[in-house]
C-alpha cells in the first residue's frame, strides 16, 4: 500500500511553513522599528487556513519534471498593523508588541514541527512493520 504524503502530514507543513513565513516578517518589523513611514506588517492565520482547507493540501514541486504546485497564499495575505499610538516619523511598528508576536510564532513553530516530526516517526514505524 502506498503513502500519501500530502495526506499523511495534513496541513502541519503548511502551518510549518506559514510560521517560517510569518517569523520573516515579524523579524523584519523589529529591523524597521526607527525606519522613518515603515509600516507594520503580518501575515492573517485565519485567511490562510481558510484558503488551504478550501482548496486542500498543495502539492510540492521539488523536480522540474513534476506538475507546478499552485501560487503561494502567503503574499496575498500580508496586511498591515493598525498601531495603538502613531509615532511622529510615521512608523507604525511597537516593538513591544513585535516581540510579543515574534515569541508567540517562534512557540507556535515549534509546535508545528514537533507534529511534523511526531508524524514523520509514525511513518516511518509504519513502514518498518513495528
Amino acid at each position: 500500500m502506498a503513502i500519501n504524503f500530502d495526506t499523511a502530514l495534513g496541513i502541519h507543513s503548511k502551518a510549518l511553513a506559514f510560521r517560517e513565513k510569518r517569523g520573516e516578517i515579524l523579524a523584519a518589523n523589529l529591523a524597521n522599528a526607527d525606519t522613518p513611514n515603515f509600516k507594520a506588517r503580518d501575515l492573517d492565520f485565519k485567511s490562510v487556513l481558510n484558503q488551504s482547507l478550501a482548496s486542500g493540501v498543495p502539492m510540492e514541486r521539488t523536480h522540474q519534471g513534476h506538475i507546478t504546485p499552485q501560487q503561494q497564499v502567503f503574499g496575498a495575505n500580508v496586511m498591515y498593523r493598525n498601531p495603538n499610538q502613531v509615532s511622529l516619523d510615521g512608523n507604525t511598528v511597537e516593538p513591544h508588541i513585535e516581540q510579543s508576536k515574534y515569541a508567540e510564532n517562534a512557540v507556535q513553530y515549534q509546535a508545528s514541527l514537533q507534529f511534523l516530526s511526531n508524524k514523520f516517526t509514525g511513518l516511518m514505524t509504519a513502514v518498518k512493520g513495528q
